[in-house]
Formats: C-alpha cells, sequence, structure tokens
C-alpha cells in the first residue's frame, strides 16, 4: 500500500489492517515517518522524531502479532505526545530554555498505558513555553496551521493538532487548562477531547495547574479518540486526582442511536461575538443532529461569562506556586511573557484565589442542574483560526472577544468534545467546530453524537492543501 493511502487513513482503519494482517506496523510506522519528513519542515509540529525507537517497536509490534499475540486496537499504530508529557529516554522540552535537555528518568502514566496497550511513539510535538500561550511563544518557534502556513493552530497544544490534521500522526496527545486541546482542534479541523477532570492520570505532565489541567487525545475520528481513551482512562495510584469510576467500553457504545437524546442549546452567553460562518456552521450542525433523532432544548447557563477569569486566577496562581523555585534561579531564562505572567500571578491575593474556587464549585452545581434538562450541551468551539503574524501575545490577562466556550470545561471539570462542522468560505477555506459538552464520566454520551454526527457528514474527510 502507497504511504499517501496509509498516513490518510483513520487509526481504526488502520487498527483493522493491523489486525487482519493486510498491513505491518512496520509499514505503517515508516509511512507516518515519511510524512514526518517531508511535512514538518513546513509545519513544525514535531520537535523530536524517535525514529529508531519507533521502527524497533513496529518490529517487535509485528513479531507480536504475527505469533497470535494481538493486544487490540492500538498495536501497531502510531500516536505522539505533546512536548510536555515525560516519556523515559526521550527529551522532553516543554518548549522552554530552561528545560531543553531535559531527559526523564520515568514515563508518563498515559504515554505508560498507550505502550502497554501496543501503540507506538513516533516523536514529540511542540508547544508555547510550559503550555502558556498560544502559537507564537516556544523555543522551537511557531507551528504552523496545515489549512494555510501564515495561520495558527492555536492553542498550547498546536503542535498536536497540526500533526494530526496534516497527517503526520494518527493519534496525538494534547493538554487542555483552558482549551488547548479543544481550540487547536477547532482551528485545525480535528477531533479533541478534554475528559472529565480525574478520568485520565496527569502523572508525568508538567503542571501549570493542578486544579484545571487534563490530558486527552487529538485525533482524525471520534471512534480514534475513543480507542485512545480507552487505553488513557482509569485510576492510578500515582495521580490521586484520579477516579476509580468505571471506565465503560467507548467503542461499544458508538452506534447507538440519538433518538430522544436532549442537546441543550444556551441562550446566553456561549453565541455571544461568535462571527457569523462560525455561528451557521453549528447551527447546521444542530440541525443534523436533529434529524438524527436529537431534541433541541433551550438552556440558560447562569455565571457563565465569570468562568474565563476565575480560571485565569486559578490557573496562573497554581502556576506561579509550581515554577517558583524557577522564578527565583532562572528568571533569565524564561521567555518575557511567561515570566511576566508568573510574576504577575504572585501579587494575586488568597482572597481572590478563594473566590474563586468557590465560584468553580458554583458552576460545577450549575452544570449539574443544566444536565437534568439535557443530556449534552452543544456551543461554537470559537472563531476560525488567526493569522499568526496577527495573533496579540497579551501582557495579562484580557477578556474573550466572544463568549468563551472552553473556560467552563476547565473549570466544572466536565468533558467536552470538538469536531469540524464545516468551513469557512476563504481564501483561505479554515475549519469550524462543534463544542458538545456532557456530565462528568460521560464521555461515552459525547462519542456517541459525535460518531453520529461524523456518519452523515464529511467534515473530517478533507484534507488540508498542504504544499507537497
Amino acid at each position: 500500500m502507497a504511504t499517501s493511502e496509509i498516513v490518510f487513513k483513520s487509526g481504526v482503519a488502520l487498527a483493522a489492517l493491523i489486525r487482519d494482517r493486510k498491513l505491518s506496523p512496520v509499514e505503517v510506522v515508516r509511512a507516518f515517518l515519511d510524512r514526518i519528513d517531508a511535512v514538518n519542515p513546513h509545519v513544525n509540529a514535531f520537535i523530536t522524531v524517535t525514529e529508531n525507537r519507533a521502527l524497533a517497536e513496529a518490529r517487535m509490534a509485528e513479531r507480536e502479532i504475527k505469533a497470535g499475540r494481538y493486544l487490540g486496537p492500538l498495536h501497531g499504530l502510531p500516536y505522539a505526545a505533546k512536548d510536555n508529557v515525560a516519556t523515559r529516554g526521550v527529551r522532553t522540552t516543554n518548549g522552554a530554555k530552561v528545560t531543553a535537555d531535559w531527559i526523564p528518568d520515568y514515563e508518563s502514566t498515559i504515554t505508560d498505558r498507550l505502550n502497554r496497550a501496543g501503540a507506538i511513539m513516533i516523536g514529540k510535538l511542540n508547544l508555547p513555553e510550559f503550555t502558556m500561550g498560544s502559537g507564537r511563544r516556544g523555543l522551537f518557534g511557531p507551528t504552523r496551521n496545515p489549512w494555510d502556513l501564515a495561520y495558527s493552530p492555536s492553542g498550547s497544544s498546536s503542535g498536536s493538532g497540526a500533526a494530526v490534521a496534516s497527517q503526520m500522526t494518527p493519534l496525538a496527545i494534547g493538554t487542555d487548562t483552558g482549551g488547548s486541546i479543544r481550540s487547536p482542534a477547532n482551528s485545525c479541523g480535528i477531533v479533541g477531547l478534554k475528559p472529565t477532570y480525574g478520568r485520565v492520570s496527569r502523572f508525568g505532565i508538567t503542571t501549570l495547574s493542578w486544579t484545571c489541567d487534563h490530558a486527552g487525545p487529538m485525533t482524525k475520528t471520534v471512534a480514534d479518540a475513543a480507542i485512545m481513551l480507552q487505553a488513557m482512562a482509569g485510576l492510578d495510584s500515582l495521580d490521586n486526582s484520579t477516579s476509580a469510576e468505571a471506565v465503560p467500553d467507548y467503542r461499544e457504545g458508538l452506534a447507538g442511536s440519538l433518538r430522544g437524546l436532549r442537546v441543550g442549546v444556551p441562550s446566553n452567553y456561549f453565541f455571544d461575538g461568535v462571527q457569523a460562518e462560525a455561528l451557521a456552521a453549528v447551527r447546521q450542525a444542530l440541525s443534523v443532529l436533529r434529524e438524527l433523532g436529537a431534541v433541541l432544548v433551550e438552556v440558560e447557563v447562569r455565571h457563565a461569562e465569570l468562568a474565563e477569569p476565575a480560571l485565569w486566577i486559578i490557573q496562573m496562581s497554581e502556576g506561579a506556586a509550581f515554577h517558583e523555585e524557577r522564578l527565583k534561579q532562572h528568571a533569565e531564562q524564561l521567555e518575557p511573557n511567561v515570566r511576566e505572567h508568573l510574576e504577575v500571578a504572585t501579587f494575586y491575593s488568597a482572597v481572590d484565589y478563594i473566590k474563586s474556587l468557590r465560584l468553580r464549585t458554583v458552576l460545577m452545581e450549575e452544570m449539574r442542574r443544566v444536565f437534568k434538562l439535557c443530556d449534552v450541551m452543544a456551543v461554537p468551539a470559537g472563531n476560525p483560526a488567526r493569522r499568526l503574524d496577527a495573533e496579540i501575545v497579551e501582557s495579562s490577562s484580557a477578556p474573550a472577544s466572544f463568549g468563551d466556550s472552553w473556560s467552563i470545561g476547565n473549570m466544572t471539570g466536565m468533558p467536552g468534545i470538538v469536531l469540524p462542522c464545516g468551513f469557512t468560505a476563504g481564501p483561505p477555506a479554515l475549519p469550524l467546530g462543534l463544542q458538545l459538552y456532557a456530565r462528568a464520566f460521560d464521555e461515552a454520551t459525547l462519542f456517541r453524537v459525535g460518531h453520529a454526527y461524523e456518519s452523515v457528514t464529511d467534515w473530517h474527510k478533507r484534507r488540508p492543501p498542504l504544499p507537497i
């Protein structure tokens, strides 16, 4: 099978071919490594490529499968990890000078679980320094949006979003403290899942905010995200914030009906200031869900506008605490904007921090009330990507220019998924996304709704017009 045929297939499609021995893990890994060689000089998504290790593991996977020891749908599939995720023996830079040469002697729980499921890590992905900010800041320069190289992939998981969208990996790990899985998914036209707080271990992931950090899959399709989460999820003795909540079989529930499922559509805040094309795409997506049997229900989310400023106080206060020694000993090595954010946060008062945590509790109770009225809540996944040269590097927190749809997910811990639902007219034609939220630990419903939507649309099948 030609390299181009391999790299354009979804993870689940490749898994079936590997399982049936129609394609070997070595062929698959080699195809994606060749794709990285061709595409990464344009997109700049990978910081490190683990070619020799990946090929060795692919050969081992091939032997295991031939011997009848098939481990499941991740066996022999490549993945890449955001470079704030610790990987034993592989440089983990955090996009920062101060940790540029760090080679961990331990493995994060999520990469360990993916590896044990047979997945093969092919590299580490670009990010702004210590995940603070969007596409421009970072030791290795900006990642570029594969839909137009002059545009930003958005969010701190910029490398993860761009790598999946440009077919350099079928699966990627992202992290999300204020939308950094879901925002790049929106800008890059892929699927991004922020799981429930406590569903996925954060052991081995460099902290920004203990209260709001999440890690999750970024993939081509909803089914791909489901098989990744299946391996990543569950209680971890190394992370006491993880939950003992049972992990269901996510693939089993993918094909369920949407008949009678209640989709809550907020009447306040979330649609404010969203560009017309994005609004139209979301409204059309809601019409598709209704045609599939879902019932649209108007809901109001009280205090939603307070989520973003409160989240900023929590994440930056905790970030300043985590980086306290770096600020004292290595401040000159920090990117100026990151240093400023952290230094300003040292002056936030305990009163402001505690009030923000109390608001978090209020918002969690509010979402419990909302989910008595609906099964999922649908909101725009933000505006389309911005040009890199116009992406403002702010020196302090500033209100969003539209109804921020990310922060409430991090503040409440509820799971959220973004999937592509359209494109701008262009030029350039840029992806537009739909975001769905669900009750805590109900990722299965998000997968069911997202998979149903994918089954009758083709937005997830479109390919960026890369110059190679």
